[in-house]
């Protein structure tokens, strides 16, 4: 098996790591997802676009469970795309679980926000063309993860990201959760 030395490893490699799929399964790295978004951008460059992440797990087996991490790129008023990324951890409870899925989607979204600025360019960013401030969370103000509501919000807030939560979370208990 290669392993990664983290110390000395670029971010690029460690990147060029993480297999994320298309819709029809193809395959990606993430600095693929960010070329097949730069071309989704090109086709309607007038067009505004929403930038999501968020995450979705399901318990497989007693202390395993299941992530997946979604990228969605909305095009306002005209569909949108997505890309997703799997894997599968140790968990202890539903406690932990549900914060890492919040972490995994902050995670990527600090990442992922760099690489696609440099790849689209900053004045996308500022003329408004592209809105990537969200972090779609698998949480909400009615059953078990009403109690860890404001500790996952204020640590995406923390972050700079602003948490969107159910019924308005589709990154997360919608498209993570197809995957799943």
């Amino acid at each position: 098996m290669n392993r990664i030395n983290y110390k000395t490893t670029s971010s690029r490699a460690l990147s060029d790591d993480k297999i994320f799929r298309t819709e029809a399964g193809t395959e990606l790295s993430l600095f693929s997802v960010v070329s097949e978004i730069k071309k989704y951008v090109a086709k309607y460059p007038n067009a505004k676009y929403e930038v999501v992440i968020g995450s979705d797990s399901h318990a497989v087996l007693k202390g395993t469970t299941n992530f997946v991490t979604a990228v969605v790129v909305r095009r306002i008023g005209n569909g949108g795309i997505h890309f997703w990324t799997k894997h599968r951890e140790r968990t202890f409870n539903f406690k932990e679980r549900i914060w890492r899925e919040a972490m995994l989607s902050v995670t990527l979204a600090q990442e992922f926000r760099s690489l696609i600025k440099d790849e689209l360019g900053e004045e996308m960013f500022w003329g408004d063309k592209i809105e990537f401030k969200c972090i779609h969370l698998d949480v909400g103000e009615g059953g078990q993860t009403k109690t860890l509501l404001d500790g996952i919000c204020g640590m995406v807030k923390g972050f700079g990201f602003s948490p969107v939560i159910k019924p308005y979370s589709y990154g997360a208990f919608v498209v993570a959760d197809k995957h799943t």
